[in-house]
């Protein structure tokens, strides 16, 4: 379990960020703060793996408590929540160490998708004990250049396809099933992008017999 912070200065949109938290699996929601203050206090005493950060606060910006915790040396987790869509901004914050970025206004599914990287990139650097190039494109996200992260079809995301390419590595084979559980999206979703990925030469389809239809299950290839 993954403990989180939230800050935003809105009580209404930080109450939202709480519910949202805690109804993603292997996240917990353990404290709100409203300025950059209390945001700077709440992580030296609670020490959570996750804030959710956003940019616009009363006295300090999103930024500014993201360099002054990278400055003393506190490593935590950061994804910045904002409606902040400026390009100096989005680089302070890459600059600063952030780990995601979320732009309001959003559905829970990106919300969902955002919690479930990262937690999926912290799970890889659990485990590993050396780097390979499939843990490197989990950590990194894989090559913006490659046609299927620029070639996706209509209703699928770049985000969400990453990270169903990083469970079926993971797991070493999957049905849609199992990869809509392991992602956090619809079983038609992962089928979806299973398909697609399955056309673009990124899996291989195995067909597992038993009783009634046979089961479609996917590997990486490479």
């Amino acid at each position: 379990m993954r403990d989180v912070l939230v800050v935003d200065d809105d009580f209404m949109v930080a109450e939202i960020h709480r519910r949202f938290t805690d109804r993603v699996d292997g996240f917990r929601a353990v404290g709100v703060a409203r300025t950059g203050a209390d945001a700077l206090e709440q992580a030296a005493a609670l020490r959570p793996d996750l804030i959710l950060l956003d940019v616009h606060l009363p006295d300090l910006t999103g930024v500014e408590v993201l360099q002054h915790l990278r400055a003393t040396g506190d490593g935590v987790g950061v994804i910045m929540i904002t409606a902040a869509r400026e390009l100096d901004t989005v680089s302070a914050a890459l600059d600063g160490g952030a780990a995601d970025y979320l732009i309001k206004p959003f559905e829970f599914d990106q919300f969902a998708a955002k919690l479930a990287a990262f937690g999926a990139r912290a799970d890889a650097l659990t485990a590993a004990t050396g780097a390979d190039q499939s843990l490197v494109d989990t950590l990194f996200g894989a090559n913006a250049a490659t046609p299927s992260a620029t070639a996706l079809p209509k209703g699928l995301g770049v985000e969400t396809g990453q990270l169903v390419l990083a469970a079926v590595r993971a797991a070493g084979e999957v049905s849609a099933a199992e990869c809509a559980e392991l992602v956090g999206i619809s079983r038609v979703s992962a089928r979806r992008y299973l398909e697609h990925y399955l056309s673009d030469g990124e899996l291989a389809l195995r067909l597992q017999y038993g009783a009634g239809r046979p089961e479609r299950r996917y590997r990486a290839l490479g």
